[in-house]
């Protein structure tokens, strides 16, 4: 059972969920934020302290003046971590959350021990034009094209969060990402530190962020593991839980 608490750092107070016992297991949220906790993290709460950070900016957090770009999310992450005492940390990061692992572990590679990029953000931009453009959906489009079946579509339409938080979420990707549109242009040059194991993970049907930019990815972590999931779409963990479920595990236990 996931408990909720709130953290202060650098005046900005963050909602936390957090469940388990172990080794830290952090998981950053992408652009829809995280309303609940993703089923799939209770299959790690018996092995990690498992730890759901809500990121400034995106629902209950407050919303910083001061955050202006995902470099002053990545500070203000590894901020948090000193706080909190936490070192040696395995990273699960979803789209925008996988940009910010990267970020932050670039900065300080000897904090985390893994990192899991589960249809990252931030490495080149998506195709041009409006099929791979998010920030031109409205917010039903952005649903539809985030997953590929069409039963989670409809279960995830039919429970929309509400208005003001999906605003305060599309204000904050907005000023993270709009331009240049999710990615940083300089990031490549500095992934080299990534020294860490990293498993990458990639729905077939990602409408978001096609799953061809996966060889980005690889081209600059040439180490890393790799999973393409059939029939998925942008949320592997979420429409191929039980198979990311023992993918993830697998990766943790070879650490």
């Amino acid at each position: 059972m996931f408990t909720t608490s709130w953290s202060i750092v650098n005046d900005c107070r963050i909602r936390l969920r957090r469940a388990g016992s172990g080794s830290p297991l952090l998981y950053l949220h992408g652009a829809n934020g995280v309303p609940q906790p993703p089923q799939f993290l209770n299959e790690f709460i018996q092995t990690h302290d498992v730890i759901i950070p809500e990121h400034p900016g995106f629902g209950e957090s407050d919303d910083p003046i001061w955050l202006e770009c995902m470099d002053d999310l990545a500070y203000f992450y590894l901020d948090w971590l000193e706080k909190e005492k936490l070192d040696r940390v395995d990273v699960v990061g979803s789209s925008l959350g996988g940009w910010l692992a990267m970020e932050m572990a670039i900065r300080q590679p000897q904090r985390f021990c893994s990192l899991t990029l589960i249809g990252s953000a931030g490495l080149s931009p998506p195709p041009a034009g409006n099929e791979h453009n998010m920030f031109r959906w409205t917010p039903a489009e952005l649903v539809e094209n985030t997953f590929h079946d069409k039963a989670l579509v409809a279960a995830a339409l039919s429970h929309p969060p509400d208005e003001q938080t999906v605003a305060k979420n599309r204000h904050t990707i907005t000023r993270l990402a709009w331009q240049p549109r999710l990615h940083n242009p300089m990031l490549h040059k500095r992934l080299y530190r990534l020294t860490m194991p990293v498993f990458l993970a990639w729905g077939e049907k990602d409408r978001v962020l096609p799953v061809t930019q996966l060889s980005v990815f690889q081209r600059y972590l040439p180490h890393a593991r790799a999973r393409i999931y059939p029939n998925c779409g942008h949320l592997p963990q979420v429409e191929c839980s039980a198979d990311f479920s023992r993918d993830l595990q697998d990766f943790l236990r070879s650490l």
